[in-house]
């Protein structure tokens, strides 16, 4: 077990010495500085500007940019559902994967757009090469990038004076891709092929097994998705086991690479904004507040797993079972990750709004599960989404700064600007649309013969496992719980619904309150501003999240993966 935390201590070093530099080199990039890359990447950077006719010197404000980021993702919607639709007829199709049907299509391609990555398909045989590459692997990317500009939009706002502007968002999202996302998963791509991840347009490859039979593998352009899939914070797997498959995660050193992969960028995107905001102490805030969330959630999932399930150990078990469960619960893990891995891939990746998973999280014990929808409940703010975390937890620090001038009767401001009604009006919005669309989604889930008919458990599991896949849905996650009939026509059709209100009823309002923080003026500090690049700051934003997230989640919980927990202990199992 010393080991185990070793590992774990040693996984938050790297990223924080990760995720600094990646912050101050996105700063720049943001700022239209050069970097080390310019000399290479400004030639195309200026040729996207020509061919798309944009002029990179015009800035918007913030209803023209959010009428740009729907635009646009609509624009990616209607590409990708038309290509799904059609993959069947079109080229680079070796598996001959047939078109997808209308609400498959549109779950998928709702999905990708909205970077939540629900796979409601057969992931090897359901979507052709064409489609992985052309379709769900472009739209990786993009999606991303949208992210990732909201966020820089956001934070514009926040330090803007008197501007009416938030940035261009088709500048924005240009330099997301091409200088931030691409130069990344090239690196990471090749390593990714290096350790024995497979880069190939052929469908299949025929191997010898031990016995002499001959067995068929797919295969295809894996690496290239993988790279995207963990840092873009996507998470939709080129195989429907995902990164617990060997193709896509073979080693231990991919392992630990995909899960900093997947933190990096959110986690450096703190130190973008205390760049920005010329006050690296308001990153570290938000940096330590997520920290401190994250390592709570890496507690509880360790040491449940870590104790197991006492009715495969107790004294009288049978042998096998016995052995099962030797030191801790190994059920649904890969044994060349170990608990440890497997409690720290899931930590994050529920965390940051990927939905990749090294193993499966219905196999977890009740609390472990528990935890991991929590960190979805939370609102993604735990590091979140690329971007997505970011403007999240700012949206919080908004809502604490309300809060502690309503309790010590401080006056509300966040980085010399005041905070009135119409910005904690748009914070709230955002924050409860999230949480009614999680909620109303799960009562017509539980209450509709054809969600209750895609539980494969009865009991507080299968509660959870309708509940998991609208946290998961509305939260734009993308992980399944599994054991739901994800695929029928009623989950294809309302966890669509969840993706579109957990993306966009969450970054319009955003843009708002960038738009209307970006016009206000700065006053200096006074005695009756509270201070907010503080520790106790950072402890009262945990405490926000804490308490407008979990709290309203607790009495559907206790109902699934706290009962489920008490159960198990009494000997009951789902």
């Amino acid at each position: 077990m010393a080991f185990d935390i070793t590992r774990l201590v040693a996984y938050g070093v790297v990223l924080v010495a990760v995720a600094y530099p990646l912050g101050l080199y996105m700063a720049r990039v943001f700022a239209g500085e050069p970097t080390w890359l310019t000399p290479v990447l400004a030639p195309v950077e200026r040729l996207v500007y020509r061919a798309a006719g944009i002029d990179p010197g015009t800035e918007m404000p913030w209803n023209v940019y959010a009428i740009s980021v729907l635009l646009f993702n609509f624009a990616c919607f209607v590409i990708l559902y038309l290509l799904l639709r059609t993959q069947g007829l079109l080229p680079w199709n070796p598996t001959a994967a047939p078109g997808m049907g209308p609400d498959l299509a549109f779950n998928t391609a709702v999905s990708f757009v909205t970077n939540t990555n629900w796979q409601a398909y057969a992931a090897e045989t359901g979507a052709s090469h064409l489609a992985q590459m052309a379709g769900l692997t472009w739209q990786n990317f993009i999606s991303a990038a949208t992210g990732i500009s909201v966020a820089i939009a956001l934070i514009r706002g926040l330090t803007r004076r008197e501007a009416r502007e938030v940035g261009n968002f088709w500048v924005d999202l240009t330099r997301s891709w091409l200088y931030i996302l691409v130069p990344v998963c090239i690196v990471l791509a090749l390593v990714f092929v290096y350790q024995g991840v497979p880069q190939t347009l052929a469908g299949r490859v025929d191997v010898k097994t031990v016995e002499g039979a001959v067995q068929s593998l797919r295969v295809g352009p894996i690496a290239s998705q993988e790279a995207i899939k963990v840092l873009g914070t996507n998470g939709g797997g080129f195989f429907n086991a995902n990164s617990s498959h060997p193709f896509e995660n073979p080693t231990p050193l991919t392992d630990f690479l995909q899960v900093l992969a997947i933190l990096a960028i959110p986690a450096g995107l703190t130190f973008t904004f205390g760049t920005m905001a010329s006050n690296a102490r308001q990153g570290l805030v938000v940096l330590s507040a997520m920290m401190v969330l994250f390592a709570i959630s890496v507690g509880v999932m360790y040491g449940f797993e870590a104790a197991g399930n006492p009715n495969l150990t107790a004294a009288g078990a049978d042998q096998v079972a016995s052995a099962t469960q030797a030191g801790g619960n190994m059920e649904g893990k890969e044994v060349r990750f170990g608990i440890e891995g497997s409690a720290l891939y899931a930590s994050v990746t529920t965390a940051a709004s990927s939905g990749a998973m090294d193993g499966s999280i219905s196999s977890m014990t009740p609390m472990s599960g528990g935890m991991a929808m929590l960190n979805i409940a939370l609102g993604e703010v735990v590091f979140g989404g690329v971007g997505a975390g970011l403007y999240g937890m700012l949206v919080f620090a908004i809502l604490a700064v309300f809060i502690a001038g309503l309790m010590v009767g401080r006056t509300p401001e966040f980085l010399g600007k005041k905070i009135g009604p119409k910005e904690m009006k748009l914070a709230m919005f955002a924050v409860l649309a999230l949480e009614a669309g999680v909620l109303v989604l799960s009562a017509i889930g539980v209450v509709a013969p054809a969600g209750l008919a895609g539980r494969l458990n009865m009991g507080p599991h299968g509660l959870s496992e309708i509940l998991y896949a609208f946290c998961s849905g509305v939260g734009n996650n993308g992980s399944a719980f599994a054991g739901l009939h994800a695929g029928s026509l009623f989950y294809t059709v309302t966890v669509g619904i969840g993706m579109l209100i957990g993306r966009y009823l969450f970054i319009v309002p955003v843009l708002a309150i960038a738009g209307s923080m970006a016009a206000k003026k700065q006053v200096p500090p006074s005695a009756g501003t509270f201070p907010t690049d503080t520790p106790l700051f950072a402890g009262l934003l945990v405490g926000v999240v804490v308490i407008v997230g979990a709290l309203t989640f607790f009495p559907v919980f206790a109902l699934g993966p706290i009962l489920e927990q008490l159960l198990m202990h009494a000997g009951r199992l789902f």
